[in-house]
């Protein structure tokens, strides 16, 4: 019997990577780009809803997100406390 606080995946659930130790996938499952971005699925999906996310591939039935194309979305987020880049360029009312 397993204890009630066993955290660790079931069997069925861990996927083992093809890829070289330290060789990080570039294409991602929602999940996956999920966490990447560093917010819950939910969250993530408003992201690409409104943009702010890229739109995933297709590749047959799969649904992938790019993980470069995520970087760059990331880099566009606001940064909490910066400045906004349109008062730099026009001014601040």
């Amino acid at each position: 019997m397993k204890p009630a606080n066993d955290n660790a995946p079931a069997a069925d659930t861990i996927r083992v990577s093809a890829l070289p130790y330290g060789v990080a996938p570039r294409g991602l499952n929602r999940r996956e780009a999920s966490a990447y971005f560093g917010v819950s699925p939910a969250l993530f999906d408003e992201l690409v809803k409104d943009g702010r996310a890229p739109l995933p591939r297709q590749v047959n039935s799969r649904t992938i997100w790019d993980r470069l194309q995520l970087d760059v979305a990331f880099e566009a987020l606001p940064v909490k406390g910066g400045s906004n880049p349109w008062d730099d360029a026009f001014g601040a009312v």
